[in-house]
């Protein structure tokens, strides 16, 4: 039988939802979505602007092990990226650690959280926020997108039945990324060969098998960097990929 999927008009946060669903003995696989948040949250505390018109979707995990943890977000970005592949002519990139990015534009983003007893994981959520036809605020207009902009004819309902089997079917007990899920994951790759001043200074080279991201600060050898905010050495101009990632594209 398939897991439960609860819909909602407005919630304070998909998150908080599912964090009690699960609290209350809820089954691996089961979903929240909300056509509004108020209280969305994004990484390290930011919040996310969940207006109507949005996919706000979490979907809960029950791992045996807390192996995977490290590599959940990369996962499941990849996971979304290719299941919306299908929408679009146009490469949907991953931005390490859990960023979805379309035309150098963000489209959307993961979130990951944990629970515990003791040293027991009991559950993980998984959070996916895609910008559909909602609103971008203003002042995100040159750094953010929305599906609806390119594909004007696209539901909530065609991104939700995209999404929801591709983030159930994710496999997180895996400690670290295979070759398969790498080679996958350099395809998309936005930050690869990309020049970053935060959280080090130097050129990304790509990803690690446990979800690192490694970067040359030409010393001849790859820094791991497990944590911080990317940001790059130079802003790169809305709509314009550079060359390497028109390269890629041909090759795709």
């Amino acid at each position: 039988m398939t897991p439960r999927l609860h819909y909602f008009e407005r919630v304070s946060s998909t998150m908080d939802v599912l964090h009690e669903l699960a609290a209350s003995g809820a089954e691996a696989g089961t979903a929240v979505l909300a056509a509004e948040q108020l209280e969305g949250r994004g990484s390290r505390g930011r919040s996310w602007h969940s207006p109507l018109g949005g996919v706000w979707l979490s979907v809960l995990f029950r791992p045996a092990a807390a192996d995977g943890l490290d590599v959940i977000s990369l996962r499941a970005g990849l996971s979304a990226a290719e299941a919306l592949q299908t929408l679009l002519p146009m490469l949907i990139q991953v931005k390490w650690p859990n960023d979805l990015i379309l035309d150098n534009q963000k489209l959307g983003g993961v979130l990951c959280e944990a629970r515990w007893q003791g040293d027991l994981l009991v559950w993980v959520t998984i959070g996916v926020g895609i910008n559909v036809h909602n609103d971008v605020p203003d002042d995100d207009r040159s750094h953010a997108t929305a599906l609806g902009a390119l594909v004007p004819a696209i539901t909530i309902d065609e991104v939700t039945h995209l999404l929801l089997p591709a983030l159930r079917t994710l496999d997180l007990r895996a400690g670290r990324l295979s070759a398969d899920e790498l080679r996958r994951f350099e395809r998309r790759d936005w930050l690869r060969g990309r020049e970053i001043r935060e959280p080090v200074a130097g050129m990304v080279q790509g990803i690690a098998e446990d979800g690192a991201l490694l970067v040359d600060q030409g010393t001849g050898s790859s820094v791991s960097v497990r944590t911080g905010s990317v940001e790059l050495a130079e802003s790169l101009p809305a709509g314009n990929f550079d060359h390497a990632t028109r390269a890629r594209h041909r090759e795709h």
